[in-house]
This record gives C-alpha cells, structure tokens and sequence, in this order.
C-alpha cells in the first residue's frame, strides 16, 4: 500500500478538550434540574410507600391480606413509575410529558407482548383475590391436581397436595379454568355400595345399612345418612349408602371407613350375607355387565 491510498486519522486534542469542556458546561446548567429531579423522585418513593401502606391498611382483613399486599405493591410501583417520568421532564425541560407518554405508548406494545403471560397472571391473580372463590387453607382440585392452597401470590397459586407435594398453577390458568372447591361448604357427601344376597330382605337391609351410617362416628346428623335399593348385580342385590361429613379430606376418608365398618358389621350382625365384590357384575340398563363400583 502506498502513501498516497493511506488514510491518516489526526486527532486534534484542542477539539477534544473542546468537546469535554462543553459536556461539562451542560451538565452545570442541569445540575440544578438533575437536584430538583432527584429530590422529586425521593418525595415520590416516599409517597409510593405511603400509598402501598394506605392501601393494605385499607384492604387488610382475616380474608384479604393477600389482596391487600398485591394491591399495595401495584398502586407503590404506578407512583414511582409517574414520579420517574415526571422526574426526567423536569432533568430535560424539552421532553413533555405527552411525548413520552406516547412513546411508552407504542413501546408498551412490544412490552405487553413479551411479558403477555406475566401480566394475565398478575390481572388473573388480583381477581381471583378479589371475588375469593377459595382461600388459603381450602382444598381444591385443578386439572387433576388435588390438595391445599397455601398462598395466592400475583403469578400463580401455591398448593400442597395430600401426599406432601407442591404443584405451583398459574393464576390465569385457574382463572379461566375449572376449579373444584372441596371444602367450600360446611359438609361433603360421600357414597359407598354394599352388596347382599339375591334372596335377602332387601327393604330390611337398606333399613339396617341407614341406621348403621347414620350412627357412624364423624357423619353429621343436617343432612341426615340414607341408603338406597340401588342395582341388581348377577350374584347380589346393591345397597346405596350416602352420607354427609366435615368437608377436609382427612375428615371424609375417616368417615368414609367407620361408615364401612359400621355397615358392614349392622348387615353382618342382622343376618345379611356379604357377597365376593370380586363376583359381582351389575347390569346397565342395556343388559351389559360391569363391575360394580368399590365401596
């Protein structure tokens, strides 16, 4: 390469020191802006934290702490985020607020789209807060999934189920979904079948196997235990008993057993004949067997 196609780069250090000396001119003349912006925006963090306590103080209850958080936090970050913009018209007097609240305006497009799931949660989780179609310390099932709601947070909800487990749901999931709220009402009713023999007293057996529930320890007296003549199986005649207990799942599996127990032993005891439920086949309505549900 020779000297003429050689590009040469001189730098001037009168320009450079030029160029400093004015950034440092402007930032003196904004020096006064950039102190009233700072002190502006503390006295909004200071305001934002007042709001938030204000709002959990207002909301808070025994049922609504959880609300009252997840309000407060949104309402503390909505007046830092105006503080922040009012703070940057006042550092660059040219900006108005208008523009830059266009601006975020078209930004928030891209914003809203790449945090699309985050914000359905948070909207998802303060509704769901709000109406309170379960609470912590409810039992639920959702999507399959079974157990005790442990906190409701802004994203999702938290449940442990029964076997010691943690299934974290997002709250829009929940929000658009079916949940089942077991302990939602003070009892829950629980079904189980027991067969007798094909030529026993079937009105006798529905009698005992009624008395006999109705008896059993954890089983509420408002609605009362019933029993039914319910099916026909090949080898034995089915006896529906339907039962009422405390809507906790550990409440309706005990329950459950001194239910079976104590009809099992009344049917026993007043001469009924227990068929194999292994035998047992009980016929639809169209002549076809299945097997008969296990009580």
């Amino acid at each position: 390469m020779d000297d003429e196609a050689r590009t040469q780069v001189d730098a001037d250090p009168g320009l450079i020191l030029q160029k400093l000396d004015e950034w440092v001119d402007g930032f003196f003349r904004l020096l006064p802006n950039i102190v009233v912006a700072l002190v502006l925006f503390a006295l909004f963090v200071g305001l934002a934290w007042f709001v938030a306590w204000s709002v959990r103080h207002s909301v808070r209850s025994k049922s609504r702490a959880d609300l009252a958080a997840v309000l407060g936090s949104v309402a503390k970050w909505l007046v830092i985020a105006t503080g922040l913009l009012l703070s940057l018209t006042v550092v660059t007097p040219s900006l108005r607020p208008g523009d830059l609240i266009a601006g975020l305006g078209l930004g928030s497009l891209a914003i809203g789209y790449a945090f699309k799931d985050i914000l359905q949660n948070l909207l998802a989780g303060i509704v769901i807060l709000y109406r309170q179609p379960f609470r912590d310390g409810d039992q639920i099932v959702v999507d399959g999934d079974e157990g005790t709601v442990e906190h409701i947070e802004t994203r999702a909800t938290k449940i442990r189920t029964y076997d010691g487990r943690r299934v974290v749901v997002p709250n829009y999931d929940i929000f658009t979904g079916a949940v089942i709220v077991n302990t939602a009402f003070e009892a829950r009713r629980t079904q189980a079948d027991f067969p007798i023999g094909l030529d026993e007293d079937w009105a006798r057996a529905v009698e005992v196997a009624r008395d006999a529930a109705m008896g059993a320890a954890g089983v509420v007296d408002d609605p009362s235990a019933d029993a039914q003549a319910q099916e026909v199986a090949d080898f034995a005649k089915v006896v529906r008993v339907r039962w009422w207990s405390a809507p906790a799942q550990k409440d309706v599996i005990a329950t459950a057993s001194n239910v079976r127990l104590a009809v099992e032993r009344a049917l026993r005891d007043a001469g009924f004949t227990l068929p194999d439920r292994r035998a047992i086949h009980v016929r639809n309505e169209d002549g076809a067997a299945r097997g008969a549900p296990d009580g």
